[in-house]
């Protein structure tokens, strides 16, 4: 294999995750598991590949997954990534241990705009910036809108015809009512979803992302690839986050009482990041272009209060109790009102992907890695 320069930042905690020498590196461990799930990353040897939303928790783990192949020596030909965030400045920071690395770059971009930066040579593509957190819906739906379609289509165009893969981070969101039975979600499920509802500003923008990707395989022969994330979790969630998960995680940290703002009947199939993110880049790598995979994990479904439990159980803080409250007035999230959401996961299993870390497990590394970090 060629011998590349030592990228031992990401193993050494240099970077966003910095770990004392006696605690483990989280996410160090999560990626050596996706690496060692995918026995053909040959396909992406002396690639570049540019990935948006790279400031992101999953956009951080997808970008040192690529990374860590060249560290480790895994391709002929080391893969070049551009890294698209919104902040410089934020960017910096969590990407310090690849601040002198020949392949890696960042490019600051508004995806909410067309115009995107004067970039060549690129092989692949990975659209994963997006408002995900529910709050944003509320807030800035514009905001939440405009990176799905003008992104997506903006980044198609400047990729090209020549273009080796466009893959679109889509959402569990795009199945609109075709949850309400609570069976669990195939690709093919329609679903309907209420444009004039002020939530669906992200389903919405979602669903013509996906249609965009269709459209451009069938017209222009580009290989488009869509993956539907359902509740994914992990280690850098930000604390401001606002879903339900990222909120208990936070109270688990900071030895808080863990904080229920419904009545927790809701259930829900929370997927660990180095799941997803395993399930991508296999999906990239394998899948059918122009189709739909759902990344989740059925065996991670829970209720919402069972969550609160789980989580405050793994937290390591003996005194924590799950208790009601209200959701404040002024508060912008704006709750799904599905009673439960679970990925049937048939069609990417047939690609041999399944998923690996059970919610016990996976709170526990979240809430592990930001305590170490």
């Amino acid at each position: 294999m060629h011998t590349l320069p030592n990228h031992s930042g990401i193993f050494s905690g240099t970077g966003d995750w910095n770990m004392t020498s006696d605690k483990p590196d989280v996410v160090a461990e999560d990626i050596e598991a996706i690496i060692g799930s995918i026995d053909d990353w040959g396909t992406l040897s002396g690639r570049t590949v540019l990935l948006t939303g790279a400031g992101g928790f999953i956009g951080n783990y997808l970008v040192r997954t690529l990374l860590a192949l060249n560290a480790r020596g895994v391709l002929d030909n080391p893969i070049s990534v551009i890294a698209v965030v919104r902040s410089l400045e934020t960017a910096r920071k969590r990407f310090l241990d690849f601040a002198a690395d020949p392949y890696f770059r960042l490019e600051c971009c508004d995806l909410a705009v067309a115009e995107l930066p004067d970039l060549e040579g690129i092989d692949y593509i990975i659209h994963a910036a997006s408002q995900a957190s529910p709050r944003y819906y509320g807030d800035d739906p514009v905001g939440t809108i405009l990176p799905n379609i003008m992104g997506t289509a903006g980044l198609l165009r400047h990729g090209g015809v020549s273009l080796k893969g466009f893959m679109f981070i889509s959402s569990s969101e795009v199945y609109g009512c075709a949850g309400e039975d609570g069976s669990p979600l195939k690709e093919e499920n329609p679903g309907v979803v209420d444009a004039t509802n002020p939530r669906s500003c992200y389903a919405e923008s979602k669903r013509a992302g996906e249609a965009l990707c269709v459209a451009w395989y069938g017209q222009y022969g580009v290989p488009t690839y869509i993956v539907r994330p359902f509740h994914t979790y992990g280690p850098g969630l930000a604390r401001d986050d606002g879903r339900v998960f990222a909120d208990f995680i936070y109270n688990a940290v900071d030895g808080e009482d863990i904080v229920m703002r419904s009545d927790g009947e809701a259930r829900r199939a929370f997927c660990y990041v180095s799941d997803f993110v395993a399930g991508a880049f296999t999906v990239l790598l394998r899948g059918e272009p122009a189709q739909a995979y759902n990344i989740g994990n059925p065996d991670g479904e829970l209720s919402i209060y069972d969550l609160a439990k789980l989580v405050g159980s793994v937290g390591g803080e003996p005194h924590l109790r799950v208790i009601f409250q209200d959701r404040l007035p002024e508060s912008a999230y704006m709750k799904s009102s599905y009673d439960r959401l679970v990925p049937n996961i048939d069609r990417i299993s047939a690609l041999g992907w399944q998923p690996l870390v059970k919610p016990s497990v996976g709170f526990r590394r979240a809430i592990d890695a930001i305590r170490n970090n």
